[in-house]
């Protein structure tokens, strides 16, 4: 060995480095690794690059995916054919006009906010309700509550939950579909106080109110789903470690790789 390292003139130290070197990749592997098992198997390699690149990788997306599919690491998203609740009961109320008319473009955060109630399946053939405030501009939820029964108090709870994390001379407009919670005086004059224009749906048009329900989506596919929820107390749970974690960590790629806080921290100064 000595005799050959001579004749190639490399010292034998250098030698041994580069052998200990055998894997180029091997620090963005487990990177990679970690950042897949902290996103409860959700990422896929476009979101990996993008947290890559956060922390001083320099690689392409094609590397990413390229060393996954080695690693054999897949998207993991569950799906259950359930049915979906529906909180229409006809006209109870009054029906506010549809100001935002699909229009989702706001880039500024705390002006335009969406709201819905959806439901999950418990064990015991028990239902637990979910209510929820999105920011439309950066995603993040501002508000939500959970309760057996989708009522009055379950909506009271959501909208006392808001008042701390928006700006009312912001004027901000928060749209909801039909359902016969946002009909009534006492939702209407809530939203009064606190400075809140109301805007609705059309009649049976859910994609009128996307936002929301995308994160509905999001929450049951990538989380809720996963699991045989027992009772409210670990649907609770569940559901404040989702959203802490999607607030906080989930990356949007129509951000700019930022997640929800990131969005607003960044788009706002108090």
């Amino acid at each position: 060995m000595n005799e050959l390292l001579t004749k190639v003139d490399l010292p034998r130290s250098t030698y041994y480095e580069r052998l200990s070197k055998t894997d180029k990749y091997a620090q963005l592997k487990e990177f990679i690794v970690k950042t897949y098992h902290d996103s409860n198997s959700t990422y896929g390699y476009r979101r990996i690059w993008k947290e890559s690149l956060k922390v001083g990788f320099k690689n392409s997306p094609e590397t990413i995916r390229h060393l996954m599919t080695k690693l054999k690491l897949k998207v993991v998203i569950f799906s259950k054919h359930t049915s979906g609740y529906c909180s229409y009961r006809g006209n109870l109320g009054k029906i506010a006009p549809n100001t935002i008319k699909q229009k989702f473009t706001e880039t500024e955060p705390l002006k335009v906010l969406h709201t819905d109630v959806t439901q999950i399946r418990l064990r015991k053939d028990k239902w637990g309700y979910i209510s929820a405030v999105l920011d439309q501009a950066s995603g993040e939820i501002l508000s939500y509550s959970i309760s057996l029964s989708p009522n009055k108090l379950l909506i009271l709870d959501t909208l006392e939950k808001l008042k701390q994390n928006i700006v009312p001379s912001l004027k901000p407009i928060l749209h909801s579909d039909q359902g016969w919670h946002y009909q009534l005086k006492y939702y209407r004059d809530t939203l009064k106080t606190m400075g809140i224009e109301q805007s609705m749906s059309r009649k049976g048009n859910c994609h009128d109110n996307s936002p929301i329900e995308s994160f509905f989506n999001l929450l049951k596919r990538e989380c809720l789903y996963r699991y045989n929820i027992d009772d409210l107390t670990e649907l609770k749970n569940l559901v404040a470690k989702y959203i802490n974690w999607y607030n906080n960590k989930r990356i949007s790629l129509n951000k700019n790789g930022l997640s929800p806080v990131e969005y607003r921290e960044q788009s706002m100064i108090f």
